[in-house]
């Protein structure tokens, strides 16, 4: 009976056991580029089968926030060299997430002062960036108005992305995930109340919703390689001002369908119905998390061989019961990784896990990034 400490193999890339790190921004790189703060953050915590990391921008428009180390130069390209050999050293794997952020950005973050770009020109009402405040510090601030993308830019963003893919690789990376979730750029092509559009990408239709999210998944494949890629997902998530819609489940089950036709790695969802529970005290909805189960029970008649990641609110016994119920193959451990870099072994040895410090998740200096002891029994 497989279990969290056995080996898999993801799509050809073997992993020493079925713990994912799950990407977590912590904006920590004051240069936009990976440094040795962010190889030594990432080797603590390199017992984990399969590292994903912090979501990193394939260009400079995808920004939406600041500190966040990019996959766009070659600056980038030698940062995360450090990073990805370490981890390798110990052991583990890494996937690269690749992040545009659409409409969830600021005209202060931009060289030029350009608004943000989304598949409309919907703003995000209540969503926050981290850019520059009006007296020029780092600040978090309500995101601009953006623009829609022309179709022709749209073309551009998707190679951003293929060479993001293949710059990750050159940076040692096992491989990608292209970020599709959490009300990023992608997701605004998904939703239709946020996708006004009326080009070939027009979420009138099914076909339309999507096309932008598959013509991308297409372009990295031809790139790096099907085994190499994955893509995150958020059924029903609504963070950054995104609602929800009429069809959801369909239109993820003929996504899925899709992305399993093209052979790629795997799938990862993000469960917004259980997610921040545990920080920050809001109660959970039962009826939210059974429609959030019920759809993930559903995947894996449309997933081929794809491999199935969940995260949110994970735990051991979570995991473990998902694993043996064949609904995920692997479960992904966001916050508790932070404060616990040797999750896995407190994990299998039953050890109490530390609690995070919010305070510290973004942004700051060492302190709540890389101070985080291993566990000593006290």
């Amino acid at each position: 009976m497989p279990n969290l400490f056995s080996p898999f193999d993801l799509s050809g890339t073997r992993l020493g056991n079925r713990i994912v790190m799950a990407p977590m921004t912590r904006a920590r790189a004051t240069t936009c580029v990976a440094d040795e703060k962010t190889a030594l953050y990432y080797t603590q915590r390199a017992s984990a089968g399969l590292i994903i990391s912090e979501g990193t921008p394939v260009s400079e428009q995808a920004m939406g926030y600041l500190f966040i180390p990019g996959i766009y130069t070659p600056a980038h390209i030698t940062g995360w060299q450090r990073v990805t050999k370490s981890i390798h050293a110990q052991g583990s794997k890494m996937f690269a997430q690749l992040w545009h952020v659409g409409r969830v950005s600021h005209t202060s973050i931009k060289s030029d002062g350009a608004a943000p770009v989304g598949a409309s020109d919907i703003q995000a009402i209540g969503a926050k960036a981290f850019g520059y405040g009006p007296d020029g510090t780092p600040d978090l601030i309500d995101a601009s108005k953006p623009r829609a993308l022309e179709t022709d830019e749209v073309d551009r963003v998707i190679e951003d992305f293929a060479q993001g893919s293949e710059n990750a690789i050159a940076a040692g990376f096992d491989g990608v995930e292209i970020h599709g979730a959490n009300g990023y750029l992608l997701d605004q092509f998904i939703n239709p109340l946020v996708n006004t559009r009326t080009d070939k990408y027009a979420a009138q239709t099914l076909n339309g919703r999507l096309r932008f999210v598959l013509d991308l998944v297409d372009a990295v494949v031809d790139r790096v390689g099907r085994n190499r890629v994955g893509i995150r997902l958020s059924p029903y998530g609504q963070p950054f001002a995104m609602p929800l819609f009429d069809g959801i489940p369909e239109t993820f089950q003929t996504l899925v369908a899709a992305l399993a036709d093209r052979g790629i790695a795997y799938v990862h969802f993000m469960d917004h119905s259980r997610a921040g529970s545990s920080t920050n005290g809001r109660p959970l909805d039962p009826e939210k998390m059974q429609r959030f189960d019920a759809l993930m029970s559903s995947f894996r008649a449309h997933s081929g061989d794809m491999a199935i990641i969940l995260a949110s609110a994970m735990t051991k016994d979570r995991a473990t019961q998902l694993i043996r119920e064949n609904v995920i193959d692997l479960p992904a451990f966001g916050r508790p990784f932070i404060a616990n870099p040797d999750l896995v072994s407190r994990l299998a040895a039953g050890h109490p896990l530390a609690e995070p410090n919010p305070d510290t998740f973004y942004g700051g200096g060492n302190e709540g990034y890389l101070t985080y002891p291993p566990y000593d029994g006290a």
